[in-house]
Parts: structure tokens; C-alpha cells; sequence
């Protein structure tokens, strides 16, 4: 039998449990789950979030608790993470965490409630909330190869719109690497609308320079023909008489799986201003979806957590307020 340590170099030096029983025997303790978080957050050198002295050297204090060797100021392990002034066992955090990423299709606030014996729905979706936040984080690799790049619209149909129009919904832009063996990673973002200004970035940001980028012949796309850090290949959906899907299989194919997850998952029950993070869920989920070991997916999370600031309950609800205060205004004039 490999020995524990020689598994994880096996694992790319990643220290992770790969199944639920490994899970139960590595954090059986509020102590491995500390040292855990330890490991995650300060495993390449201590960074004092007082001074910022990286590597300075520090001594451990009471559980979870450290003092600076530079500046003498102790902090929490979960300082300055979404784990900041928790009320509960790190053990019921974590075990949320292996909840949330071993359920293939996403975890609602509801059932999320249900299974772990939460006290409050209220607690479950700030749990969620907090914890969709920290899948996705700054610094990701851009999106290679052939990249298809649309866009679809989100919400409810409404009367009256036709084409790019929007009719009240979202405009969710999709970027999709079009593999031979099927499709790649996944990147998506909410725009304004669909001009120049806003799809251009679009693409600068998800797409790796000297990539071949795939669009149809929207006239938001045409800045990609002057610019020389793309290849920009366009398919005229209305002369080649072929349905989108077929012509751009990968990034359609991608925008229904996301439109019937939202209703599947989460019965379509979700607060639009929310709607950015939801995508960040679906993105988190579709780019590990091969993932061998279930503890790929909770070592890459725990690793969000640990980089993601707090994010307190008044923050979370900030634009739902705002947007709620912004309709009663409308529904008074």
C-alpha cells in the first residue's frame, strides 16, 4: 500500500482526501481541520495580515491562533477568509464543503438545509452564498485552442423581443474551448449588451492571445478582424442555412446545459443580482466535471476559501436590496 505522504506527491503534491470514508478519518478533529486550513493558507510561508511580512516566522498560540514574529500581533487561521468569525465547528464547514462539491449537479440553499440539519434557511443560503464566492478566483489561465464565444439570454420570455434584444433579461456571454474530443473549459460573465464595447473584452479577457476565436457574424464581434492577437473565424448562421447548435455545437450545448441546471438545480429561484455568482457555481462544477477523486474538487474550493475574503450576511444581500428598493420606486411613481 502506498504510504499517505507518497500518495499526495502521487497527487501533484496536492493534499486532499479522495473519498468520504478518507474524509471522516482525516478530519475526525477540530484540530487536523485547523491544520488543514494551516497548511492551505500558510503551506509556502506565513503572511502576517497585521504587517504583511511574508515568511517572517510566527508561533503558534491557542488552537487556530498564531503570533507574527515581526510585529508580535496574533491572528486567526480563518482571518481574513470567509471562515472569519464563524459560530460553528470548522468540522460542520467542512463537511458542508465535501456536501457541496460531491453533488454532480449543485446543491441548493433548501437542500442543503435538509440534509445537514442546518437551523435556518437562512443560514444555508448565506453557507452557499459564501461558498459560491470563493470557486471561482482572480488569476486563472485564459482559454486556448479554438474558443467559441456567444451569447444567450437568461429569464423568463417576455412579448415584444426578437433577435438581441433583450426583453428584460440577462446577457450571459459564453466562451467555450472547442476541443476535438468535445468541449473544454468554460468561461462566462453578464454584460450590459451586445456591442463592440462590451464583447470585445469579452474576449480579451477569457481568450489567450494567438487563439483562434469562433463567433457568428454579429456585428459586435468585427473589433476581433482588426485586432492581431486573434484569429477570428465567423460563421454566417443565416447564408449557411445551418441551425446554430450545429454550427457552433460546443458553446450552445453549454448555454442549455447552464439554462436547464438554474432550473433543474435551483427551480429557476434565483435572484438575478445573484445571477453572476451562480455562473461562477456552474463554471466551478462544468471545468472539473472529469475529476477522478470528489477531494480534487474540495482541495480546489478549500483553496477559494482560504484566498476569499470575509463576507458578511449585509453584503451578501446588498443588491438584492437595492434592486428591490429600485422596483418599489418604479411600481410608486
Amino acid at each position: 500500500m502506498t504510504p499517505p505522504r507518497e500518495a499526495r506527491l502521487l497527487r501533484g503534491g496536492r493534499d486532499y482526501p479522495r473519498n468520504f470514508p478518507e474524509f471522516l478519518h482525516r478530519f475526525s478533529t477540530e484540530a487536523a481541520c485547523l491544520a488543514y486550513l494551516e497548511q492551505l493558507r500558510w503551506g509556502e510561508g506565513f503572511v502576517c495580515p497585521h504587517c504583511g511580512v511574508v515568511d517572517g516566522g510566527y508561533w503558534r498560540m491557542r488552537d487556530g491562533w498564531s503570533r507574527c514574529a515581526a510585529c508580535r500581533k496574533e491572528c486567526s487561521v480563518t482571518s481574513g477568509t470567509i471562515l472569519q468569525g464563524t459560530r460553528y465547528p470548522l468540522q460542520t464547514w467542512f463537511h458542508v464543503v465535501w456536501y457541496v462539491v460531491a453533488q454532480k449537479n449543485g446543491v441548493s440553499a433548501l437542500g442543503l438545509q435538509r440534509v445537514l440539519g442546518l437551523g435556518s434557511y437562512k443560514t444555508a443560503w448565506v453557507w452557499m452564498h459564501k461558498l459560491r464566492r470563493a470557486m471561482v478566483v482572480p488569476g486563472r489561465d485564459l482559454l486556448a485552442g479554438p474558443v467559441e464565444v456567444d451569447e444567450t439570454f437568461v429569464g423568463g420570455v417576455k412579448s415584444g423581443a426578437r433577435g438581441r434584444a433583450t426583453g428584460g433579461k440577462a446577457i450571459v456571454a459564453i466562451a467555450v474551448e472547442a476541443r476535438e474530443n468535445g468541449r473544454g473549459r468554460v468561461r462566462m460573465r453578464r454584460i450590459d449588451d451586445t456591442s463592440q464595447k462590451s464583447l470585445t473584452p469579452i474576449v480579451e479577457d477569457f481568450v489567450e492571445p494567438g487563439s483562434e476565436v469562433q463567433t457568428d457574424a454579429w456585428g459586435g464581434y468585427n473589433e476581433l478582424d482588426r485586432m492581431r492577437a486573434y484569429s477570428h473565424t465567423v460563421t454566417n448562421l443565416a447564408a449557411s442555412g445551418e441551425p446554430a447548435h450545429v454550427s457552433m455545437p460546443h458553446v450552445h450545448r453549454v448555454a442549455s446545459l447552464f439554462k436547464r441546471w438554474l432550473l433543474g438545480t435551483h427551480q429557476g429561484g434565483i435572484a438575478w443580482e445573484h445571477l453572476d455568482y451562480y455562473m461562477d457555481e456552474f463554471t466551478f462544477r462544468f471545468n472539473r466535471r472529469h475529476s477522478r477523486y470528489r477531494g480534487l474538487l474540495f482541495y480546489r474550493l478549500m483553496e477559494g476559501v482560504v484566498a476569499t475574503t470575509p463576507k458578511p450576511y449585509g453584503e451578501l444581500i446588498t443588491g438584492v436590496r437595492a434592486a428591490r428598493a429600485a422596483a418599489r420606486d418604479e411600481v410608486t411613481r
